[in-house]
């Protein structure tokens, strides 16, 4: 999985395609004495073998439901059998890559001054935090002020102006990561 660099809810993963272009449902291991059987979707259980499906193709998905055009071959030959996150996904990541850019570009910008402070914060809290942790916990405690004083009733402005899909795009988030951002500044309030 490929944790996003500022696009909230858009982790990435290598997906497989079949021969026929079609993309396989889950593959189901029975690990035995147990009611439960699991499934897997990672990549690398896609081998033909056993009761699963043979994966001719990789290319990138995200959970936000995108998925690249660009699809790579899999040569199982060159994919080592116990440590298959060794075989080359660089093509698929690089795709997902450029997906994150692409959402990050159509945020909402942040005012320059804002951005230059942010910044600033960021690299004075990388500074202190090993060296001098309580400030750096002070300087959290009053961002976390900031949050809980707006966070709410900006949340609720924005609900009530732009639809679901409007301030996920703003934010450069999934719908579902934006809905638990909301939730989490509501109830913060605690009242």
């Amino acid at each position: 999985m490929w944790e996003p660099d500022g696009a909230e809810g858009h982790v990435g993963k290598v997906g497989v395609l079949l021969e026929d272009g079609t993309v396989p449902g889950p593959v189901y291991i029975d690990l035995g004495s147990s009611g439960h059987v699991p499934s897997f979707t990672d990549w690398w259980f896609y081998t033909g073998e056993g009761r699963a499906p043979l994966a001719e193709r990789m290319r990138a998905v995200c959970a936000c439901g995108w998925y690249g055009e660009t699809t790579y071959p899999i040569d199982w030959t060159r994919v080592p059998h116990r440590e298959p996150h060794l075989y080359d996904t660089s093509g698929p990541e690089k795709d997902w890559e450029n997906h994150t850019r692409q959402v990050n570009a159509r945020t909402v910008p942040l005012p320059e001054d804002i951005a230059r402070l942010l910044s600033q914060l960021r690299e004075r809290l990388e500074e202190i935090k090993d060296d001098d942790p309580l400030t750096a916990l002070r300087i959290i405690g009053e961002l976390d002020s900031i949050v809980d004083l707006n966070g709410s009733y900006v949340a609720r402005l924005a609900t009530r102006k732009y639809a679901d899909e409007e301030i996920a795009a703003a934010l450069g988030s999934t719908e579902k990561a934006t809905a638990a951002r909301l939730r989490r500044y509501d109830n913060r309030r605690g009242y």
